[in-house]
């Protein structure tokens, strides 16, 4: 039995070859580079197009290619086209072959933005002001447009010159024809215009639409913020050895230590101070209660005397004069001891 099908197409006469010759500077293209961006070619001018060829020209490589030879070139290196791909490939497009991580080179692409003039319709970036000073424009129906701006002009050496600096359009305002005129006329390109990237051939496997590989900056650091604090808190808990974790659990650890020392009558430099206190402080308890119960003993309870109590000569007198007045102020310690054991 006939089996009867649509009659496959088959080229009788050969490629142009200025066809050709786009074909196999494509397949060499897609052998050295492992991403190729798509770009949307619509609306964009020459000028833009040409200015990003020369200042992406240390990263990558910008060809306006017919997508059906670039699927041809395509399909040569990768030994076909998906389905998904090549959906994609169609319509006013450009290609930038690179060999750099797409996230950064989508930064790359923003950082080299194109400055160009204002179109009605554009939106401003930011709040254009026209400057006072002289303008190459010669006095004539302009001058109209300036006023309905509410620019103040005169004229001046034939030239119109403006009086003030003058906003005429605040941040994210459309612009208006007019604007757009006073704008060019003064020679200022407020309106910075990039590469319209769609998406990116990932070496030859899938397609990656865009808004998967933009990164918000602020949202990353405010992660890598709260993770660092969380980390810490870790670190803390667990007492990992690490510099920032000892510079705060060694100072926590001696406090507690000597407190425990204390507590448990540890003498060491550090404890003696709190232990002799104490002991003061408990006797001089002792020595009231007693003075209270048994007046007839004549024990007197001396107010207890703090170092900001002392008088500040003391700390200004020479080092003899104090050994002296300490010698003369206070009883010692054996004398201490013997007040203690008459009272028993």
């Amino acid at each position: 039995m006939l089996a009867i099908g649509k009659r496959k197409y088959v080229r009788e006469k050969p490629y142009p070859p200025r066809k050709v010759k786009t074909v196999n500077e494509a397949v060499e293209l897609l052998k050295k580079y492992p991403y190729v961006f798509i770009f949307d070619l619509h609306g964009l001018s020459a000028r833009v197009l040409n200015e990003y060829r020369y200042r992406i020209r240390p990263y990558g490589v910008i060809k306006i290619i017919k997508p059906t030879l670039f699927k041809i070139a395509f399909s040569k290196v990768y030994g076909g086209i998906s389905t998904d791909i090549a959906e994609k490939i169609r319509g006013e497009i450009g290609f930038l072959f690179t060999d750099i991580n797409p996230a950064e080179m989508i930064k790359i692409v923003a950082e080299k933005s194109v400055r160009r003039a204002a179109k009605p319709g554009d939106k401003a970036p930011f709040d254009i002001v026209v400057p006072a000073g002289p303008t190459n424009a010669s006095p004539g129906p302009i001058i109209s447009k300036f006023g309905k701006l509410k620019i103040p002009t005169r004229v001046q050496e034939g030239k119109i010159w403006i009086a003030k600096d003058t906003v005429v359009a605040k941040a994210g305002q459309e612009i208006t024809a007019e604007i757009a005129e006073v704008l060019r006329v003064v020679g200022i390109e407020p309106i910075f215009e990039q590469l319209r990237l769609v998406g990116v051939l990932w070496k030859g496997k899938r397609y990656v639409d865009i808004s998967e590989l933009v990164i918000d900056v602020s949202k990353y650091r405010e992660l890598f913020e709260v993770a660092a604090a969380h980390a810490r808190n870790l670190a803390l808990n667990v007492v990992y050895p690490t510099r920032e974790v000892l510079q705060v659990v060694l100072p926590v650890a001696h406090m507690r230590a000597v407190a425990l020392a204390a507590k448990l009558g540890v003498v060491t430099r550090e404890t003696l101070p709190v232990l002799l206190s104490r002991a003061v402080a408990e006797a001089n308890a002792l020595a009231a209660a007693v003075a209270a119960k048994a007046p007839d003993l004549g024990i007197t309870v001396a107010a207890p005397q703090t170092v900001a109590q002392q008088p500040a000569q003391h700390a200004e007198a020479p080092k003899e004069e104090t050994k002296e007045e300490e010698k003369k102020e206070g009883p010692s310690e054996e004398e201490i001891a013997g007040s203690l054991a008459s009272l028993f």
